[in-house]
């Protein structure tokens, strides 16, 4: 017999925004209901963020071992795959409990295992359930989009849902996509031991400053990773372990051959069923929703991946705080923007938050361009990590537009600079605060006081400093 539960609030995904929301909702004692058809924690903690960091860490660890010569430490790894893929889901079993059922069910939560599916503007179905709610938060996150290639589903391939399940170290991994996804495995499995190829029909990282991912590219070219920029999948035959993939670009076709395929050509929304039934306008890309993050069902909200827009873990949490109180209040208020910022983690590492130097000029700002090397740092001189630099962008009053780290902990590093363009402040506010040395964080005081360079050691200061002097 089905049964129906009223409630305040029904959040459908157990994803990262999802859970953030239910755990501050349930606290405030709100009757809240959570319905997830797939594992706790969402893409993040199963097939995304905490999987790759762990793999990465690893591939780190032996990279390390390989480099490290250089400190007159001589050393060889020797990669047992077996156990980085338990060292993985070792990572993953330990946070899962802190997203776990039994964690949500002691905060008060009602956690259903189900598929939702709207069946009215006030009702969800899930499983031999119906949910009656206030308030609907839809958090069902998003899927690897996979393109039409001739004979790729016939071969077989990879996604990020399912390579962190491989046991055994690939051959030959040729890469769909050369986004963070992309290149982020493709360095790690490289640094793990695997022959690597990335295919881009772009070029690699878009997103980010086109002079930074060239300097990722090349990073990835010393370490042995192909990379084809501007070229496309045409074909793919065979079978898992013999693959052949025909890529076709501005050079002519050439042929890959590799032991697996991982698509890795963007993500889609996941959406729920019955949105029509709702009264919920979407489409491909996503919900259709107002400032308030409203859906054209005004009990309805969305956040996170399945609302469009840029699609991280961090960004889902401040949407799932940020409608909190239109989710306690008869009305619903903006969501005011603030500066989000990513990071690529690859190595170097490479964080951005802002707009980038052509974005900011194709926005009408008169534009200056700050920058400082990480060759010109100590503590990246004494760890020999001296690749990148930071880039500022500022307008013509020092205001802070946007800010890319190429270097070392550059995930780090973006953390000030995030506060600075959400609080519209100067550059050279930076210089009010006291840097402690030897750290990587100088490079951001030294980009900055680049800044003031020109204005203080000139002709005509060095004229007023000697009229000073005369009255010492």
């Amino acid at each position: 017999m089905t049964k129906t539960i009223a409630t305040d609030l029904c959040i459908i995904g157990a994803g990262s925004g999802g859970l953030s929301l239910a755990a501050v909702a349930a606290q405030l004692g709100v009757g809240t209901v959570l319905i997830e058809r797939g594992r706790m924690g969402g893409d993040c903690l199963n097939y995304g963020c905490i999987p790759s960091k762990a793999l990465i860490a690893a591939a780190r660890a032996a990279h390390g071992a390989r480099a490290a010569a250089v400190f007159g430490v001589d050393a060889e790894p020797k990669v047992d795959f077996a156990r980085v893929h338990r060292h993985i889901h070792d990572v993953i079993a330990e946070i899962a409990p802190h997203d776990s059922v039994e964690r949500f069910a002691a905060l008060g939560v009602r956690v259903i295992a189900a598929d939702a599916e709207f069946v009215g503007p006030r009702e969800v179905a899930a499983g031999d359930v119906r949910v009656v709610a206030k308030r609907y938060v839809i958090a069902t996150g998003s899927s690897p989009l996979v393109p039409s290639i001739p004979g790729l589903a016939e071969s077989g391939y990879l996604t990020n849902e399912s390579i962190f399940d491989l046991a055994a170290l690939p051959v030959h991994l040729i890469v769909v996509g050369g986004g963070p996804i992309g290149v982020e495995l493709g360095q790690a499995f490289r640094r793990l031991g695997a022959a690597v190829s990335i295919v881009e029909a772009g070029r690699v990282l878009p997103a980010d400053e086109p002079e930074m991912a060239e300097q990722i590219v090349t990073a990835l070219r010393c370490e042995g990773v192909d990379v084809l920029e501007g070229a496309t999948v045409a074909r793919v035959e065979g079978n898992v372990g013999s693959l052949r993939v025909t890529a076709t670009g501005a050079g002519g076709a050439r042929t890959l051959m590799g032991s697996h395929v991982l698509v890795a050509a963007g993500r889609r929304a996941n959406l729920p069923r019955g949105l029509e039934a709702a009264g919920i306008a979407h489409d491909q890309t996503g919900i259709a929703l107002d400032r308030a993050l409203r859906t054209t069902n005004r009990r309805v909200f969305a956040i996170g991946d399945a609302a469009g827009g840029l699609k991280f873990t961090h960004f889902a949490n401040y949407q799932a705080i940020g409608i909190l109180q239109n989710v306690l209040l008869p009305f619903a208020l903006p969501v005011k923007p603030r500066p989000i910022p990513w990071v690529t983690y690859v190595e170097p590492e490479l964080a951005h938050v802002g707009l980038t130097e052509a974005a900011a000029r194709g926005a009408g700002h008169a534009v200056n361009v700050l920058r400082w090397p990480f060759a010109e740092n100590d503590r990246a001189k004494a760890d020999r990590a001296t690749a990148g630099h930071i880039k500022i962008v500022t307008d013509r009053r020092d205001r802070v537009l946007g800010v890319s780290i190429l270097g070392a902990h550059a995930g780090e590093l973006i953390v000030p600079w995030t506060m600075m363009i959400g609080a519209r402040q100067r550059s050279h506010r930076l210089l009010r605060t006291v840097f402690p040395y030897p750290t990587y964080s100088e490079v951001s005081r030294r980009a900055a006081a680049s800044a003031l360079a020109p204005k203080l050691l000139n002709p005509a200061t060095r004229r007023w400093v000697r009229f000073l002097l005369r009255f010492i």
